[in-house]
């Protein structure tokens, strides 16, 4: 953002500072300078007045001139097309001494003498504006012949380049940054007041109609003007090639000087008699006549410029919401236009100041007049409210900053602060702060403005404090589930939390709701915040198994966010291929990973569980063989085989996955429990049960009548033949144990017994 100390100063007095301050003050509210350039236009070069130019006796581009230059008429030999009797001209005189180091003498050129210079732009110091000489006019305020030019506060004027971060879009104009030189030097904005120019009785709605679709989120505002003759101010020319902006047509000039001064977003058509405003092909808010004029705050048709220094024009000036623009051009890319940089970090939403700036141009450039009132459409706005307490302000800066200082610095940034009370702020966020969302920018706004190094300094305080906080336990508990998995075999892979949420929802996970989506992504193919870490497991294993890895086991534990972009963290574990490597005890051949073999490596990290049949909300598992995993009688996650169909696209061998919540984990103190001196027993109990029969089934009968003496039970077989029909036999293997003495038979077959009454009474099934 390049701005000028003159230009500044239309819109904040900057008396008495000068402009190193200026620049410092910059730098610690934030807006670095990257440069500064001061014009020094040498001395004995002056204003002065073309009275007489008449073309040179013996050369056909040179003019003889008589020029008033205050103190004398001189004859100076001219050679710029532009010069004409009646112009204001800037001179240098006998003895001027120009920045290339040219001395200015009295010469002859074909034989005619000239005392002096008639000077372009560039020939004293300045910007190029073009061929030519200087034209002077009353848009650099008042001057005398024979003034000299560095008295003038436009040609002795500071050129300041300011970087600014991509959230600061407010600040993308000159009135923006004058804002922030307000609040920092407590000096009020110049506001102008917004002047409806009505010359001619004939209303806008006369001549002129506007149809639009609704819910387009856009501002738009238009103004008619009947233009003549036209011309583009020496100042307008002057600042344009200072902020190095150039247009090909002189109403292009214009309104690309008042969109960089007002931060409103101009553009102008020649006057059609009506105009609608509806959603294109792309689903972008467009401006149309008898074809497309424009995409609101991208770009307009060349078609539909204006060219012509006279007749009726439309002067329009638009806003758009920049999250809506940034999200619109993410979804469908089209090419843009050199304002869409503006509207996608934030214009000005106050359109009728920058219409009215721009029609005073033109009202005191041209014989001009202006059609009565105005026509548009406003779309409608919820004002942003923020609070923000004295001691959450206090607290976060660490020091107390004066209530009413803070109040003065927020109404100067333009936050309505009429809503606060005696015990904070409530703050109105002005609409053209798109960063404003939370207290602590709020807060940030407050210590850029005192400045960071006017918030006293306190020492440290040094007390010892407890250390085991949640935070410790957290990274202790990912250490210790991390290393296990690191000692099971497992490698660890750590991804982005984006993702690509095409790939998401391919495989029917949720994603990211559209409000909370992200508005530009780094890539394409990390478009979103993953929801799952197995899509990210999948693609490593993939660049595996690519590489010639035969078995391939990876973990990670890491953030997921779900559709309203709240935070969890997962822990998921992937084995591809070979359980083992080739050697002379598998003869080369080693088994492929399975079911149980994976379940048995899940439960070496996270201890024991139990498998329940599950059926998961996602594509990627097979649909025979995935499981929910249940620890402490909770869910805390699944388990499952690739679908063969997913396998052979990410070119893998036989593959399974698991992905738990990691909050649900085991990490507590563990106890000792007493164990029984006396010796176990086993028996084993062969049921013949229907195939259709599920084995969570029996183990709840199992589980709801056993006493006190069953310390576990599990099966050990299943067999079938044609000789049991729709049955089969299980077989399940019960371990018994007393705290108080050794169990004798009786003991054991009273609970074996009472075991198999339940499951024939319950379940009608029985020994085999």
């Amino acid at each position: 953002m390049i701005v000028t100390r003159s230009w500044l100063s239309e819109w904040i007095n900057l008396d008495g500072i000068s402009t190193e301050d200026i620049c410092k003050t910059f730098n610690s509210i934030g807006l670095e300078v990257d440069s500064v350039k001061t014009y020094n236009v040498p001395p004995k070069i002056v204003f002065g007045r073309v009275l007489e130019c008449e073309k040179h006796p013996d050369a056909d581009k040179l003019s003889v001139c008589k020029v008033d230059i205050g103190t004398s008429i001189r004859q100076i030999v001219c050679g710029a097309s532009n010069v004409r009797e009646g112009i204001d001209v800037v001179v240098a005189t006998i003895g001027a001494v120009m920045p290339s180091g040219m001395a200015i003498k009295p010469v002859k050129l074909r034989g005619v003498e000239s005392e002096g210079m008639i000077c372009s732009s560039s020939e004293i110091g300045l910007e190029d504006i073009g061929k030519g000489i200087m034209e002077i006019d009353d848009s650099i305020g008042k001057y005398e012949l024979g003034q000299e030019v560095s008295t003038n506060h436009i040609f002795c004027d500071d050129v300041i380049e300011i970087e600014l971060t991509a959230n600061r879009g407010d600040c993308l104009s000159i009135r923006g940054v004058a804002r922030d030189l307000s609040a920092a030097y407590d000096r009020p904005i110049k506001e102008s007041a917004i002047n409806d120019k009505e010359d001619k009785k004939v209303g806008i709605g006369r001549i002129f109609s506007f149809k639009h679709d609704k819910d387009l989120n856009v501002n738009l505002e238009y103004k008619a003007v009947e233009l003549g003759s036209l011309s583009i101010p020496f100042i307008v020319k002057l600042r344009l090639a200072q902020i190095e902006e150039t247009r090909s047509t002189d109403i292009e000039s214009i309104l690309l000087y008042a969109t960089h001064s007002t931060g409103v977003i101009l553009r102008a058509y020649t006057l059609k008699d009506k105009i609608e405003l509806r959603k294109d092909e792309n689903g972008y808010a467009s401006v149309y006549a008898d074809e497309k004029l424009s995409i609101v705050g991208i770009i307009q048709e060349d078609s539909s410029k204006v060219t012509s220094l006279e007749g009726d024009i439309l002067i329009e000036a638009s806003y758009i919401p920049p999250e809506i623009i940034s999200k619109q051009m993410q979804e469908c890319k089209i090419p843009a236009g050199p304002m869409y940089y503006k509207t996608s970090r934030g214009s000005e939403p106050e359109l009728g100041r920058g219409i009215s700036y721009v029609l005073d141009i033109i009202e005191k450039n041209s014989s001009s007049s202006f059609y009565g009132g105005t026509m548009g459409v406003n779309n409608s706005y919820s004002e942003k409210v923020v609070s923000v307490s004295h001691q959450d302000i206090d607290e976060i800066i660490g020091a107390k900053i004066d209530t009413q200082r803070i109040n003065k610095l927020l109404k100067n940034l333009g936050f309505n602060t009429s809503k606060s009370s005696s015990n904070g702020f409530v703050l109105v966020v002005p609409r053209f702060r798109h960063d404003i969302s939370n207290k602590q920018d709020i807060v940030e706004e407050i210590v850029r403005l005192v400045g960071i190094d006017n918030i006293p300094s306190k020492p440290f305080i040094l007390t010892e404090k407890n250390q085991l906080e949640d935070d410790y336990f957290n990274y202790k508990k990912k250490s210790i589930y991390r290393h296990k998995s690191a000692q099971s075999g497992f490698y660890e892979s750590i991804h982005f939390v984006f993702d690509e949420k095409k790939v998401l929802k391919k495989y029917g996970f949720k994603t990211i709701s559209d409000e909370q989506e992200i508005l530009n992504p780094i890539v394409n193919t990390l478009d979103t915040l993953r929801t799952t870490l197995l899509t990210g497991l999948l693609k490593s294993a993939s660049s595996n198994a690519k590489n010639g890895y035969a078995s391939i086991k990876l973990f990670e534990v890491g953030s997921v966010f779900d559709e309203n972009r709240d935070e969890s963290v997962k822990m998921a574990m992937l084995f591809s291929g070979d359980t083992t490597k080739e050697s002379l005890s598998n003869l080369g051949k080693p088994s492929k990973v399975d079911f149980a073999f994976f379940a048995q490596k899940v439960s070496d990290v996270i201890g024991s569980f139990e498998l329940k049949e599950f059926e998961t909300q996602h594509t990627l598992s097979h649909t025979y063989q995935s499981a929910s995993i249940i620890q402490n009688g909770e869910a805390i996650g699944e388990l499952f085989k690739l679908h063969p169909t997913v396998q052979k696209e990410y070119d893998l061998d036989d593959t399974f996955l698991c992905e738990l919540d990691f909050e649900k984990l085991q990490f507590a103190l563990k106890k000792a429990k007493p164990t029984s001196k006396y010796q176990a027993s086993f028996r084993d109990l062969s049921i013949i049960m229907p195939k259709s029969m599920k084995y969570e089934t029996i183990k709840e009968v199992i589980e709801k009548n056993a006493t006190k003496e069953l310390i576990r039970f599990y099966p050990v077989d299943r067999y079938s033949d044609d000789s049991l029909g729709e049955n089969v036999s299980l077989s399940i293997r019960f371990m018994l144990r007393s705290d108080e003495k050794t169990l004798e038979e009786e003991d054991i077959t009273s609970t074996m017994d009472a075991i198999l009454e339940a499951l024939n009474s319950e379940l009608g099934i029985g020994l085999r």
